[in-house]
């Protein structure tokens, strides 16, 4: 026997058995019964793996756009602003903050793209703190969030004072200690790194910038819906998510803005659209915000594009946040041990931390090959995303995601490594 077919017949054999525990995880998963409640992809596709980029559509969501088409947007035309449609961006940011962000009724808005509200909330923020004249970030948070802040020092003259963390262990507390203090305006970090899922400690983070003076804004687009959040027991001043990941509102998805209310009456922001007016349809000479979160809208609601969103909270609400985190959980953790098993042994590195308290909902695996292999693993139905240098991300949306995905995925990755030795 050579030594190419004994290690192929080793990979099957180890491939037989990886599926048969992959089975018996969705055979004891109590929530796999809501997998069929997805649109299921095309015959071609095999596994899902990137669900932290863009989460699947629900059945009920294709019957509901529909009736909206039939039953609310023909027949009931402008009038249904009156109905319901104006008070949208608020009432279903109550919602959103009830079952995924621990916000209270009153904080919580649907609005704009997460660029656009991440300028809107930042600005509006850094002008709150006269006299202050840094803002600290850090150099693995996502591009947004570093290309948006930099436009805003440029136009403030404000500092940007840069945190480098470990790529793998993320923004620490003793990291943001040393870089705030009294000429902190505005700390900006994420809650789950986009690249490592590295889950950062939001309370103590938080209480060391406000020992500083400074407020502090939390990127929550990997975490809103997969990891449970409590915006308001950790005293978080603001916070922006967007909503086509875990919450699966559908590409181009409106974002969502935190702003604690005690705040609200003191941030004033910067892009005054006549939907943020406190008298929009008096169409006056001057702007005065209107009261509370909807200052922070700026245009038109996004009506549509809300939709799709209502369902995954109502599909949330009915399986449990805890219950969505224990199978996150147990999903990364399983991406773990098969990347242990199947793929180390070619090189391939965990940039994940291992322990299930300290990552989010994806897990990074790395290797010189990724860049190559993922447009291969696509053409074959598995479907991970890659992130620059070299790095395959595999984003697990706990409710439409099963462990013979994940298995089926990950064995098809060993067999195109195994191919290239």
């Amino acid at each position: 026997m050579t030594a190419s077919t004994s290690s192929t017949d080793s990979t099957d054999s180890s491939s037989s058995g990886l599926l048969a525990r992959a089975a018996e995880l969705d055979a004891a998963d109590p929530l796999a019964a809501l997998r069929e409640r997805f649109v299921p992809g095309d015959g071609e596709l095999i596994a899902y793996l990137d669900g932290n980029s863009l989460g699947r559509p629900l059945i009920a969501t294709r019957e509901h756009l529909s009736r909206f088409v039939d039953d609310v947007w023909a027949p009931r035309l402008i009038r249904g602003w009156d109905e319901g449609w104006m008070d949208s961006p608020l009432t279903l940011g109550d919602t959103l903050g009830a079952l995924t962000l621990g916000a209270a009724a009153g904080q919580t808005v649907i609005a704009d793209s997460t660029t656009v509200m991440l300028y809107k909330l930042c600005r509006a923020a850094v002008s709150a703190r006269p006299g202050r004249s840094q803002i600290v970030l850090d150099t693995e948070n996502f591009p947004t969030d570093r290309y948006v802040l930099e436009g805003i020092a440029a136009e403030t003259g404000t500092q940007l004072v840069w945190i480098e963390p470990d790529p793998l262990s993320g923004v620490t507390t003793d990291e943001v200690a040393a870089a705030v203090g009294p000429d902190t305006a505005l700390v900006v970090l994420s809650h789950v790194a986009f690249k490592s899922g590295f889950l950062a400690d939001v309370r103590e983070i938080t209480q060391v910038a406000h020992a500083a003076g400074a407020l502090v804004l939390w990127d929550l687009c990997h975490s809103a819906g997969v990891v449970p959040v409590e915006l308001d027991a950790w005293n978080v001043d603001l916070a922006v998510g967007c909503t086509y990941k875990y919450l699966n509102g559908g590409p181009g998805a409106p974002a969502f803005g935190y702003v604690a209310s005690r705040l609200q009456g003191e941030l004033r922001q910067p892009v005054q659209g006549w939907m943020g007016h406190a008298e929009p349809f008096t169409m006056g000479p001057g702007y005065a915000p209107a009261a509370g979160m909807r200052r922070f809208i700026s245009g038109t609601p996004p009506v549509v594009g809300m939709l799709a969103m209502r369902d995954m909270l109502d599909l949330i609400g009915e399986a449990g946040l805890d219950a969505v985190r224990a199978k996150s959980s147990a999903l990364t953790a399983y991406v773990i041990d098969l990347a242990d098993e199947l793929l180390t042994p070619f090189g391939v590195e965990i940039a994940t931390p291992r322990e299930a308290a300290r990552r989010g909902g994806h897990v990074m695996l790395t290797h010189p090959a990724f860049r190559d292999l993922i447009p291969v693993l696509w053409e074959r139905g598995v479907i991970p995303d890659f992130r620059p240098p070299q790095g395959m991300r595999i984003g697990l949306s706990p409710l439409s995601t099963s462990f013979g995905e994940v298995a089926a995925g990950l064995t098809l990755v060993a067999q195109l490594l195994d191919e290239r030795t």
